[in-house]
């Protein structure tokens, strides 16, 4: 089978938007950082000098961080990554500008050409190449690296939710509530009833009359609620009805999914035991379905009830952060083709199983359906899930259930074999948001 024929299913473009479309911008934005860091050099944060001493104290890690960029190819694209010029060729670049990106947030990218363009991954950016390399899949699935990360990407998220990173929540021409950052978001939030558009303000609490909108931090303002009534949950008391878990697009239906798979193979299948990281409740799904759909960089970040029913088990499962399939990275053999530019954007179904996420079962009260699972999967910079509900809550179709901190990634839905799920998304799949606790699918009741 060919690359192009395996890979026509899926969709090939910067899913949810968290890197521009415009790749000179993002270009333009990063190289004016790492001049920064060369002009201006700063001692690096306590989170990064441990992460330094870590790189520094084995020698086998030591290698995998200086062969991971050694290894990206010094031809173009590759000489122009998506850190610009100065390339970062070593670690100690890599650490300079981490060190400067973690005391900001995230920027939107101005520009005229009507792209959608914002900095969502500017770490991520950094990584895009070396986590294409050889040395860098290794790296990357190390537990104790991805230890490291966790501290550094801890200690990001507490500036995220302090005032200060409130700076880029401006009208300025590079922040959030420029007017074209406004029409932007206001497009994604009006996807759900293109009849009927609708300001950012008109979707979501906030007071425009207030400095940043009334936000207090930019992971305020990225875990912002849309307003009452704006998201009704679509037919709430029909029980056999699967409301949208999180406002997102369609990515993959799965059904006969197996309990044990080779998930980091060129076609990503699904494997249960290690999604739902070995839990003892996965035999009930072996054979059945999931749905996967991805989050938009630009839109609305809280998880919601499918179903109403109770909280059975929550189960955080930690993983890896900076990790994609191997044949999505230069092991790709396909040259027209390369690796993927926006990593781990085309290994959606890969980090289900590897990635940094959430399982919540849930107990549905109609028989029907039964016991259920909803996966929160964190990728790269947003991997902070956050469960607001405890086991043994009572839930009605439609709750808030949690949400991804630095934004949102991908989520799936996972249902037992003997639940027949009609799904009203259907491949292809249409690029745009569908509405959280809309209805996405009904079962079908055995006869």
């Amino acid at each position: 089978m060919s690359i192009e024929s395996h890979r026509a299913p899926f969709p090939r473009h910067r899913l949810g938007g968290w890197l521009p479309a415009d790749r000179q911008r993002l270009i333009k934005w990063t190289r004016g950082l790492v001049k920064k860091v060369n002009d201006d050099p700063q001692p690096l944060n306590d989170a990064l000098q441990q992460f330094k001493a870590f790189i520094e104290g084995d020698p086998t890690v030591r290698q995998l961080f200086t062969l991971m960029f050694e290894q990206v190819p010094a031809i173009p694209p590759y000489n122009q990554d998506p850190t610009g010029k100065p390339e970062i060729r070593n670690y100690d670049e890599m650490l300079a500008v981490f060190n400067l990106l973690m005391t900001q947030g995230p920027h939107w990218i101005y520009n005229t050409e009507g792209q959608k363009g914002l900095i969502g991954f500017p770490i991520n950016a950094v990584l895009d190449w070396p986590m294409g390399t050889v040395a860098g899949y290794a790296a990357f699935l190390r537990p104790d690296i991805n230890a490291q990360f966790k501290d550094v990407l801890d200690a990001w998220a507490k500036y995220l939710a302090s005032p200060d990173s409130a700076s880029v929540l401006s009208s300025d021409l590079e922040g959030w509530f420029c007017p074209e950052a406004l029409n932007v978001m206001a497009e994604v939030a009006s996807e759900a009833d293109p009849s009927h558009p609708v300001t950012f303000e008109e979707a979501f609490v906030c007071d425009p009359s207030k400095p940043a909108y009334g936000y207090t931090s930019w992971d305020d303002f990225f875990t912002r609620i849309f307003r009452e009534g704006r998201r009704p949950v679509e037919y709430p008391e029909e029980s056999i009805v699967i409301a949208n878990a999180c406002e997102s697009t369609p990515y993959r239906i799965a059904r006969n999914v197996k309990a044990m798979d080779k998930f980091w193979i060129k076609e990503q299948p699904y494997s249960l035991k290690d999604m739902l990281g070995g839990s003892e409740l996965t035999d009930q799904f072996v054979d059945g379905t999931v749905y996967q759909a991805f989050l938009s960089a630009l839109s609305y970040h809280r998880w919601h009830s499918p179903v109403t029913g109770r909280v059975e088990k929550i189960m955080q499962l930690p993983g890896s952060y900076y990790a994609e399939n191997y044949w999505e990275g230069f092991a790709n053999p396909n040259v027209s083709v390369g690796p993927d530019p926006a990593a781990p954007n085309n290994s959606q179904g890969y980090i289900c199983a590897i990635a940094t996420r959430v399982a919540v079962f849930i107990q549905a009260d109609d028989p029907t359906i039964g016991l259920m699972a909803f996966l929160a999967v964190g990728m790269a910079e947003v991997s902070s899930c956050e469960v607001f509900v405890k086991e043994g809550a009572t839930l009605k179709k439609g709750d808030d259930l949690g949400t991804f901190h630095f934004g949102g990634s991908t989520h799936c839905l996972i249902f037992r074999p003997e639940v027949n799920v009609k799904f009203t998304p259907q491949e292809p799949f249409k690029q745009i948001n569908v509405p959280v606790r809309s209805a996405i699918g009904f079962v079908v009741k055995p006869e």
